[in-house]
């Protein structure tokens, strides 16, 4: 089967709600990591088969298919496409994968692949409420097929974690724990400068806005519950925030022709359904699938990068791997560094790509968990 060969990877900073990149526009903020991107390298622009963005919410300046309307803005030519893909908070993960699949079937020879999300102007979920002049304010209520097989479930990430740390036997403290943990490891990357290779400056901002150096055990403890009699607060949940990311995949042919120094093989690729009323489980058993698919262990893997969305998330995927904690998340999660959706899935590839190359890793794997009980599972290997 063809290789598909990540040559680039850029991001912006990740700006915190209302922070650095309140005032831009989303597409705006999709371009300059494109126009960045494209840049980078010595080749003709209209050579890109397409741009596959994910982006959640798409209402407003993110409606109408922002992946085009960023190609555009970025100054691609006319001829480029773009497509705006949705698969929850994996979206920009999955954009990666299409991305793949394309160079792999032979079909494409070079896609700009990413993601961007302005959560300060679109909150999550504000897809939901636009609904509302139309008599639908949710995904299910409505649907007899649905009720059929989930009845009146409540479906709510919220809910979800709330299982998962009931299920695993996860308390308030582990939780708080690991949180603290990855505010302390993000800070730390970003005192080392780890992620100045990956970080392209936007509106001035030329560093994550969200890890926090005041945070502490104690002020954790004092916060209330999300829910009543729960165990988490908004301390061990993946923060509301801003951003964009993009990675340039191609093709053998691509490499050859452009003169491209490719810096990691995509390895393997895959998605897995589970529970969509637990929702945030599937990175479990998609991480098993994949591994087994790849035909390596999960000691063959020196960096994870695992979705934040919760702290009980990554705590139940790391007690049913058995991975080592010290590999996983090592410059901190979404809880600490934030969590633009339809962005952070390529914002993690990124990630990936620059922590292997500081270390010298071999394989990295990536994963994360997806609204509707999904997850997508990334394996790449360094060049």
């Amino acid at each position: 089967m063809p290789e598909a060969y990540i040559v680039d990877a850029v991001r912006t900073p990740v700006g915190r709600r209302g922070g650095g990149f309140a005032g831009a526009h989303p597409a705006d903020m999709a371009a300059h990591v494109i126009s960045t991107l494209v840049g980078r390298h010595d080749f003709d622009p209209a050579a890109i088969d397409d741009v596959i963005l994910g982006c959640l919410d798409n209402i407003g300046a993110q409606a109408g298919d922002i992946a085009r309307t960023a190609a555009l803005a970025a100054g691609l030519p006319e001829s480029v496409p773009g497509v705006t893909i949705d698969r929850q908070c994996g979206s920009a993960q999955q954009a990666v994968h299409f991305a793949a699949q394309g160079v792999m079937s032979g079909t494409s020879d070079l896609i700009v692949a990413g993601g961007v999300q302005k959560m300060s102007q679109f909150p999550i979920l504000s897809a939901f409420g636009a609904g509302a002049p139309f008599g639908s304010t949710d995904p299910w209520t409505g649907s007899k097929g649905w009720a059929a097989r989930y009845g009146a479930e409540e479906i709510s990430q919220f809910r979800g974690a709330e299982m998962i740390a009931e299920q695993w036997k996860l308390t308030r403290e582990d939780n708080e724990a690991f949180a603290y943990e990855s505010h302390q490891r993000a800070l730390r990357a970003i005192s080392e400068g780890r992620f100045t290779r990956e970080i392209t400056e936007f509106e001035g901002v030329t560093v994550d806005e969200g890890p926090r150096a005041d945070t502490s055990l104690e002020k954790m403890a004092g916060l209330k519950t999300l829910v009543p009699g729960g165990v988490l607060t908004a301390a061990v949940a993946s923060q509301i925030s801003d951003g964009a990311a993009a990675l340039l995949v191609a093709s053998e042919g691509a490499v050859e022709r452009f003169g491209f120094t490719p810096r990691a093989r995509v390895h393997h690729i895959s998605v897995r359904g589970a529970d969509p009323v637990m929702m945030l489980t599937a990175p479990i058993p998609a991480t098993q699938h994949a591994l087994k698919r790849a035909g390596l262990s999960i000691d063959d893997i020196d960096a994870v990068e695992i979705n934040e969305a919760f702290a009980p998330v990554v705590l139940a995927w790391l007690a049913d791997l058995g991975a080592d904690p010290a590999k996983v998340n090592i410059n901190g999660g979404a809880i600490a560094l934030g969590h633009p959706i339809g962005c952070t899935g390529a914002r993690l590839m990124t990630s990936l790509l620059h922590e292997l190359e500081r270390t010298g890793g071999r394989y990295g794997l990536q994963t994360m968990c997806e609204g509707g009980g999904q997850a997508n599972v990334t394996i790449i290997e360094r060049l």
